[in-house]
Formats: C-alpha cells, structure tokens, sequence
C-alpha cells in the first residue's frame, strides 16, 4: 500500500472520530435532560396510588400508557405503607398519581426518596370538606381535618380525571390530544352516571346510616343526609357500645331499616344494629380496594343498594 493511501485513511478515522465524539455526547445530553421524560419509543410510566385512580388512568392513558397499582388488591389504602421493593417501583416511574387531602399518608417520604418524577394531585381544584362539618357524628371527638373521599362524588371524579390527563399532557406534550380526547370521552360517560343517580335518587328518603364517614361529598352532591356508625375516615375504627346505642336510637327515630356495610368491614357491626331495628344489611362500597367490574358499575351497584334503602 502507498504511503499517500495510508495518509488518506489516517484522515478519513481522525474525520470520523471528530464527527462521532459530539453526536455521543450530544446523545448523553440529551438522555441525562430528559431522564425522567417520555421519549418516542417509550410509555410514560405511571403508579397510581389505589384502584379508582388507577382505573381514571388507564382510562386516559390507554395505550399510550404503562399504569401500574401501588397498593395491592384487597389491601385497605388508608393504612398502606411502602415496601423497599415499592420505593423502586416507585423511582422508576415518571409519574405517581395520588389522591391527595392526606390519603396517602407516606407521600412526603417521596422527598426523602429524592424522587425525580411528578406527583400528581388529583384533588387540585377542589373544595375539601373538613371532616367537623359532618351533620351526624356519635363519637365524642375526630381527630381528622379533611375528608379524602372526593372520588365518590362523579362529579369531583371529572376533575380527577381531568388533572391526570392535563399531568399526562404535561409529561408527553406529542400525545395531548390523545389524552385529552379520551379523558372527554370518559368525563361524558361520568356525566351520565351523575345524570342516573340525579334522576333515580329524585324523590326518595335523604337519610342513610353508612358504616364510615365516606360518602360526605356523595350526600352533598344528591341532597341526602349521611349518618355513620364510625367517626372516622378510616374504615377499621371500632364503634363503642354508647356509639351503637346512638345509632339504633337514630335509625329507629329516623324509621331506617337498611344498615350499610363495606367489604372490608366486618359485617357482624352493622348486623347487631339492623337486628334492633328489624332491618337488614346492604353493602354501600367506598370503592377504596380493587374488586371485580368498573368504577362506573359499582358506582351503579351503589346506587341500586341506595335506592332499596331509600326509594
């Protein structure tokens, strides 16, 4: 070979070597810049923190959307905590969808975490009610300020909805459309279901005994009047003797004879009341752990057990 040939490879490597080393690192740039945005080949990964909002993303999500559930199936939220193995579940994600109002008591860790991606609160516009408010309580104290149930209500789980989609837009501006289009489409399917339990709780009785302080936003929302067996946000209290007292004497005064229960309560409560009464238990979900159907058809499934109770 040459020694002209040899000169002419030397430059064409020392070129290409000039060429390649600040496409590389312009390559790094960008990948360390963007480590917790959304690229062209990848899903935005989301944890949303329990079932409804989990279903709200998908919802919007779809398939543009890898939506994982943080607390298990079957387990209560109100008391979850995350493992070490959900802490990394929880860093890879470029999104943690919460509910917010202090439903998920271990989200300030998430700065002791350094957590790089965005929580979203769902509960961004609006109003909370304190749980003091409540017309109807038989324990002397509650040591509680806001009632976290807004997802009962369908017509504060629209703005839920809303502020995923808006999050996800944020995070994936090449998919806004999309995410806003379908967040419409199940916005309308949620105006019609507050449309049917407008329209079939029209008329009927106002006043049912739930089992905890869930369904605040509900009443208020229906015109009814919510009376508990527990003070509390939180499903697993237990009621003293005075506090079923009160309740026999309120359902009798009030000629109830449906006692609410939840699925992850232990019915024997609720049972001992409606027996005094001559009554009988229906089950009114809180939708708070994940079960077979949709948020649309418990919510349906809700509303049946209502209306034999009240219409």
């Amino acid at each position: 070979m040459s020694k002209s040939c040899v000169n002419s490879q030397v430059k064409l490597a020392i070129i290409a070597i000039v060429i390649t080393i600040p496409l590389i690192s312009f390559a790094v740039f960008s990948s360390d810049s963007n480590q917790f945005k959304k690229t062209n080949e990848s899903k935005l990964q989301v944890m949303a923190s329990f079932y409804p909002l989990h279903e709200f993303s998908q919802n919007v999500g779809k398939e543009k959307v890898d939506v994982k559930l943080l607390v298990p199936v079957g387990i209560e939220p109100h008391d979850w905590e995350p493992t070490i193995k959900d802490v990394q579940q929880m860093q890879k994600s470029d999104l943690i969808v919460i509910n917010g109002i202090g439903f998920e008591s271990w989200v300030d860790k998430l700065n002791e975490m350094n957590y790089q991606g965005v929580v979203v609160d769902t509960s961004n516009g609006i109003i909370i009610k304190n749980m003091d408010e409540e017309s109807s309580v038989y324990e002397e104290h509650v040591d509680e300020s806001g009632d976290p149930h807004i997802w009962l209500n369908p017509v504060f789980a629209k703005i839920q909805v809303q502020n995923i989609a808006n999050a996800f837009s944020n995070s994936d501006p090449e998919n806004q459309q999309y995410f806003q289009e379908n967040a419409a489409n199940y916005i309308d399917e949620l105006d019609l279901l507050d449309l049917k339990i407008r329209n079939e709780l029209s008329g009927c009785n106002h006043d049912f005994i739930a089992f905890h302080r869930a369904f605040s936003y509900f009443a208020d929302e229906y015109d009814l009047t919510q009376h508990t067996i527990i003070s509390s946000s939180a499903s697993h209290a237990e009621p003293t003797a005075k506090t079923l007292e009160n309740v026999i004497n309120k359902a009798k005064q009030l000629n109830l004879k449906v006692i609410f229960t939840e699925e992850m309560a232990d019915p024997k409560t609720s049972q001992v009341i409606a027996n005094e009464i001559g009554g009988k238990i229906l089950v009114l979900s809180p939708l708070e752990i994940g079960d077979d159907g949709t948020y649309i058809s418990r919510m349906t499934e809700n509303l049946n057990h209502l209306k034999e109770a009240l219409c």
